[in-house]
């Protein structure tokens, strides 16, 4: 299970890496003319499987970066690695963008679209399969990538839930 970090640790404690994904300009027409605006999306993570996503919207460029990183450091999660992957296969879809994530062998690399790999980079995780499916937003494909690791399950705490040892008693095998 994916802890959130919110409760249990301070992110100042962390040595977190902010990342910039992409910046938006967004221009409203109003009476007057136009009105511009600019949103952000920033990664951050310690690169040992803690990662957040967030999204930053102001009318100068560094506001709008700096609360999208205070909104990643807010959403802060600690994922379950097998090593340099992931411990299994998934697929999440977050609006139209569709993300599926494959566990690979060492050496493989990071084999992944922009936003999907500035999110694994920042988690990090050293081998992955990835392949976006549907929507190219990237702010949708980010989320769905953050959606993906947060879903991830531990494969040892997952087998004790679901299969809990008996007290006193062992299996006899029959011979």
């Amino acid at each position: 299970m994916v802890e959130t970090l919110a409760g249990n640790m301070d992110s100042e404690e962390l040595a977190l890496n902010d990342k910039l994904v992409y910046i938006n300009r967004v221009s409203k027409v109003m009476k007057g003319g136009k009105r511009l605006s600019f949103s952000a999306l920033v990664v951050t993570g310690d690169g040992n499987g803690r990662v957040g996503v967030g999204t930053g919207k102001a009318n100068e460029v560094p506001v709008a970066i700096s609360k999208a990183s205070a909104n990643a450091r807010r959403d802060l999660v600690k994922l379950p690695l097998a090593g340099s992957t992931i411990p299994h296969e998934i697929r999440v879809k977050f609006g139209a963008a569709n993300v599926l994530l494959k566990p690979a062998s060492p050496g493989t690399g990071i084999i992944a679209g922009s936003s999907a790999r500035a999110v694994i980079e920042a988690s990090g995780i050293k081998d992955i399969l990835t392949k976006s499916l549907g929507s190219s937003n990237r702010i949708n494909v980010a989320k769905a990538t953050m959606l993906a690791l947060k879903q991830l399950r531990d494969p040892k705490t997952e087998l004790a839930r679901r299969k809990p040892a008996t007290k006193g008693q062992e299996t006899v095998a029959n011979d």
